[in-house]
């Protein structure tokens, strides 16, 4: 059996590898603690190479300054006349008290032969200097860093003159550079302890920075927040309910693709507040806030939206759309069809009922009684499918009153259409004009139910191609108050239905009217009621070039 070899060095490196960290917080406290240090570097770098070259500057003008006054003594010009240059002599002795006084390195006074008249070492007095004195000589003022007998040193030069001007001489003045270094060394430390100061704030600063950025990203990695984004992106326009983002100010920061198609909106409308897009109504203020509630029902060009808004932490909100439109036309078709079941059941009973009285007129061989019996029940409802058919040529909707016709009659309310109704069949949106007079109608049997002489009236009139609608009704009417309330959304004195809310016919009424360039009113009824008239412009096709008219005015 072979023996297990112990891990070498490699896999022991690899595994105690540090590797970057996954975390935010790690990443961007990392990141601003080398950009802290970095710059803090940078920075003690980029002074501290100009205090060197600042330091010279100031060694070789405090050396020419000791020069030039060292050159106004009168009493050195004319010694250096008058004796001559020894170690006791007068110009070594002001020279020497001079450079005591001053803390430079040495003070020489040559003449213009550039032998030296004082120096720091007595022995070098009467001897050539070691650097060129030519052009302090010559008149003019040296600064400099050499290097001479006494090492190297920050010197200024200056012309030595005469009470009448001449130049007799020079004066040199050295500052040890030693001194300069030792001032630029001494520097160091306090600088580095000011940018020690400044990379521990400079890392506070980053560690609070990475914490607040910590608890906003809820801990999480680069690759989880690149994952959640492209999966909320995927959800947002993946699901079937619009989603409208808004932030603080009322402007959307997000909106998806359903919410898009609910709306009519377009993807440029990100960023652009929420009154510019979208039309002033009763959307735009349960979007931005203006209608509080659950559920709250709006209707945005003809669909029925059921909107849900959530108020976020930084002023905003998010607004949830549903699309109610084919659930609620799906509702109010099983309302209708439960009222014609219910037309039908009392049909039937109704029926059975004449064919039991028909049955007993046979049984006692009143024939005649019986015949006169059978004409008049046909001719009642024939006489209301044949009153609707003259009047109004559009199939679809001769059918919906002649249906409604039946539901009235089952509630105990006439429904009539006015005798100077004409509609030609040439309707441009029949289903359109059906859900108008259908809602319209359905409002008035409802508010004409209890009235003393329940009645609706159906008024359809053509002018070119424009349609005028009217539906009056027995009942309370609308008090002039609440004639612009009835149109908004989810606004009803009714209970609703099983299937859902109510509020929405009216203000799909008035959205189908608007689609078409119309308008619709609501006034009182001559005699007590409400009287609810629509006008649209363009419901009829224009007349064919040529067609031959039939007495009602329809082409044949």
């Amino acid at each position: 059996m072979s023996a297990a070899i112990p891990p070498g060095p490699a896999a022991t490196a690899t595994r105690w590898r540090i590797g970057w960290p996954r975390r935010v917080f790690s990443q961007v406290l990392l990141m601003q603690l080398a950009i802290a240090t970095g710059v803090t570097v940078l920075a003690t770098g980029l002074f501290l190479a100009p205090l060197s070259d600042h330091l010279d500057d100031q060694a070789m003008r405090r050396a020419l300054a000791i020069a030039q006054t060292t050159a106004a003594e009168p009493r050195m010009a004319d010694a250096l006349q008058h004796t001559r240059p020894t170690p006791g002599g007068p110009v070594q002795t002001e020279a020497e008290r001079i450079r005591r006084a001053t803390g430079a390195e040495y003070v020489v006074i040559m003449d213009r032969r550039g032998v030296r008249w004082s120096h720091t070492s007595p022995d070098e007095i009467g001897k050539h200097v070691s650097t060129d004195p030519t052009e302090a000589i010559e008149g003019r003022e040296v600064m400099e860093i050499d290097d001479g007998t006494l090492g190297r040193s920050a010197r200024g030069k200056v012309p030595l003159r005469a009470g009448d001007g001449r130049i007799v001489g020079a004066v040199s003045v050295g500052i040890s550079y030693e001194s300069v270094r030792a001032r630029l060394v001494a520097a160091v430390p306090e600088m580095l302890a000011y940018a020690g100061g400044a990379l521990a704030v400079g890392a506070l600063a980053a560690y609070m920075v990475s914490r607040r950025l910590q608890r906003r990203t809820h801990d999480l990695a680069f690759s989880d927040i690149s994952a959640l984004l492209a999966e909320r992106e995927a959800m947002l326009h993946g699901i079937r309910e619009g989603v409208v983002a808004l932030d603080a100010h009322g402007r959307i920061r997000l909106i998806n693709d359903e919410a898009q198609r609910l709306l009519d909106l377009r993807p440029e409308d990100t960023g652009q507040p929420l009154e510019a897009v979208l039309s002033p109504g009763r959307t735009t203020d349960v979007l931005s806030g203006r209608v509080t509630g659950a559920d709250l029902l709006a209707v945005s060009g003809g669909r029925v939206l059921v909107a849900n808004r959530m108020p976020t932490d930084d002023g905003g909100a998010v607004v949830t759309l549903r699309d109610r439109t084919e659930l609620e036309r799906l509702g109010r078709e099983l309302d209708g069809t439960r009222g014609l079941i219910d037309a039908l059941r009392a049909q039937d009973h109704e029926h059975a009922n004449r064919m039991h009285t028909l049955l007993g007129l046979i049984e006692l061989e009143l024939h005649d009684e019986a015949m006169e019996f059978i004409t008049e029940a046909i001719g009642v409802h024939r006489a209301t499918a044949e009153q609707v058919t003259e009047r109004v040529h559009d199939p679809l909707l001769a059918s919906l009153l002649v249906g409604k016709a039946t539901v009235a009659t089952e509630r105990g309310v006439s429904l009539s259409v006015a005798g100077d109704s004409l509609l030609p069949n040439r309707l441009v949106d029949p289903p359109g004009v059906v859900t108008i007079v259908g809602n319209l109608i359905d409002n008035a049997l409802d508010a004409a139910v209890g009235s003393a002489e329940p009645r609706v009236e159906v008024e359809l009139c053509a002018d070119d191609r424009t349609v005028l609608l009217r539906v009056s009704d027995t009942g309370p009417g609308i008090p002039a108050d609440r004639r612009d309330v009835v149109f908004i959304e989810g606004w009803s004195t009714k209970e609703p239905p099983a299937h859902g809310k109510r509020g929405i016919g009216l203000a799909l009424v008035r959205r189908l009217a608007e689609r078409q360039g119309g308008s619709v009113r609501v006034s009182d009824r001559e005699g007590g009621g409400a009287e609810f008239t629509v006008v649209l412009p363009e419901a009829l096709a224009e007349q064919p070039a040529g067609a031959p008219l039939t007495a009602t005015g329809d082409p044949r």
